[in-house]
């Protein structure tokens, strides 16, 4: 029986992302998209398409073990389709495999899912201080909704995609 306090996800430490920089040459994640209404994703389509990545990575081994080092990035082309990037150790064959590459600043931030506009404003404002540019913006939430009840905390972490890589 699991206790209704129990959380799924990993502990999330803020310290560990934030203001952080990192290189990516041709990290490894799979890939899938779902349609969304000015960016408000359909949540069944979101354990839809997670559970099919985490199936074709569990087949091939392909799964990050250290699961605080693990990522789901979401990425919005458009408002009406949101890119869902799982990380994996190694492309994986069948799937959708894609590499990142470039450098990414990392901020940390807490709010509801609908406060991401105002977290890349300020990201973008942090960023100009610096001299930087972002050119994309790919979003890292901490918890599933589940879990940012029970731990009362809704992190999300925001990578910069820096112009001029």
């Amino acid at each position: 029986m699991q206790n209704k306090n129990q959380v799924c996800c990993p502990l999330f430490e803020p310290s560990k992302w934030d203001n952080k920089t990192f290189t990516w040459d041709k990290k490894p994640f799979l890939k899938e998209s779902v349609p969304t209404l000015f960016h408000i994703p359909f949540p069944p389509m979101i354990g839809k398409k997670m559970n099919k990545m985490m199936a074709e990575a569990d087949q091939a081994k392909a799964n990050i073990s250290d699961l605080t080092e693990a990522l789901v990035l979401f990425h919005d082309p458009s408002a009406f389709k949101s890119e869902i990037y799982y990380s994996v150790t190694e492309p994986v064959a069948g799937a959708n495999n894609i590499a990142l590459s470039g450098r990414y600043v990392a901020g940390v931030f807490e709010g509801p899912y609908n406060s991401v506009p105002k977290h890349i404003k300020e990201m973008d404002k942090r960023l100009s201080g610096e001299n930087l540019k972002a050119k994309s913006y790919y979003v890292h939430y901490a918890y599933c909704p589940g879990c940012a009840k029970k731990v009362e905390h809704n992190y999300m972490v925001l990578f910069a995609e820096l112009e001029g890589n």
